[in-house]
């Protein structure tokens, strides 16, 4: 049997561990759990098709990673792991003023085109339809509705991942990871001086990826892009099937039951790792929720996070096996679409690390373009 490595335990390396061990390959996860780890900040909505200035590779890509969810979350509860946040409550994509209403209309054909699979019509809907779904909503003119859209909590779906991954057969690990190199080859990790020979590795390590490739002389163009995200509760209120809420910009409102509501993210760019809730990223995150909703002002602050999306200028994942170190399969560069692709991304890497061919085109997100 052979034995693979996966360094990082978000969501893509807990994917992989999972698809690895399932597969009755031995796996060995390891993660030294950094503080801003996207995936433990994370709420996302499952629809990179939402967004409209996603590169048309990933929206390709994303048109298969989408639907791979459901499958992913029959066979989680399969084995018991049904705690995921996972449900599609929907999205609307709201006008705030008769003048982001000029700017919606000519979007709806757009995401029709977009969502045409999906069971529900993409329609506008009035201030008054869109309220009674989100109560928590000002006076607005009206809103897109994209019925089948799903969040998910990144927390619990990494977790459920990762005992699934142990319901297989792996093992987990806690320590600091550095490639083991012999005659110039990769042969295994060493964890905190511990040598653990492997036949392959797989480098999930999110926006601190490139310290696990320094041994092999290899950078890529990933980044750390800070994203404060906060959660109120609203008591009294059920929020569990409350749809998502977009805008004319990157933030976002959406919930779980049965009472949380998730606002957020900030985009900061050059961030660095500075792992602190700053004034600006609280004030903006604030604004741009209550601007839509003022009905969250009722709402209590229940806590603050703070994560790390890994990011690259060209806003392409890197998905593949590293030049001049082929047992090594570098999966990360996700950014905002991490929760999306995720799970996805971690069976491919999966499957490159075992050999086998992915049936999705990754040409696009090759590590071989970092020396292009």
């Amino acid at each position: 049997m052979s034995r693979i490595v996966v360094v990082g335990g978000g969501i893509v390396g807990a994917s992989a561990a999972y698809h690895l061990a399932e597969g009755g390959t031995d796996t060995i996860l390891v993660d030294r759990f950094d503080q801003g780890q996207a995936t433990a900040a994370g709420a996302g909505i499952i629809s990179a098709g939402s967004s409209q200035t996603i590169p048309g590779a990933v929206l390709d890509y994303a048109a298969t990673a989408v639907p791979f969810y459901q499958s992913l979350i029959d066979e989680l509860a399969a084995i018991g792991q049904t705690q995921t946040g996972y449900d599609a409550v929907g999205e609307m994509i709201c006008a705030r003023n008769d003048e982001e209403f000029a700017q919606l209309q000519p979007l709806l054909g757009f995401y029709q085109e977009r969502f045409r699979y999906q069971n529900g019509p993409v329609e506008f809907i009035d201030g008054q339809q869109a309220r009674s779904l989100f109560p928590a909503l000002g006076e607005i003119p009206g809103a897109i509705h994209i019925p089948d859209v799903a969040r998910v909590d990144g927390a619990l779906m990494r977790d459920a991942l990762l005992a699934g991954a142990r319901h297989h057969g792996a093992t987990l690990r806690s320590g600091d990871s550095s490639l083991m190199l012999e005659s110039g080859s990769v042969t295994g990790v060493t964890v905190d001086g511990e040598r653990i020979t492997a036949d392959a590795v797989i480098i999930a390590g999110g926006a601190w990826t490139n310290a696990l490739l320094k041994p092999l002389g290899v950078s890529i163009d990933v980044a750390p892009q800070r994203g404060q995200i906060l959660h109120l509760t609203m008591p009294g209120a059920d929020t569990s099937r409350w749809p998502i809420i977009q805008k004319l910009s990157d933030q976002y409102i959406l919930t779980f039951g049965p009472d949380r509501v998730v606002v957020g993210a900030t985009r900061e760019f050059d961030s660095g790792f500075d792992y602190r809730l700053t004034v600006g990223g609280t004030r903006s995150v604030l604004d741009e929720a209550l601007s839509v909703a003022p009905g969250l002002a009722a709402g209590s602050i229940k806590e603050w996070r703070v994560g790390f999306r890994p990011i690259s200028k060209d806003g392409l994942p890197w998905l593949g096996s590293v030049s001049g170190a082929k047992n090594v399969v570098v999966a990360t560069g996700l950014g905002p679409s991490g929760l999306t692709l995720g799970p996805y991304s971690g069976l491919v890497a999966a499957q490159l690390a075992m050999d086998q061919v992915p049936d999705v085109d990754l040409k696009a997100f090759s590590p071989a373009r970092a020396s292009a």
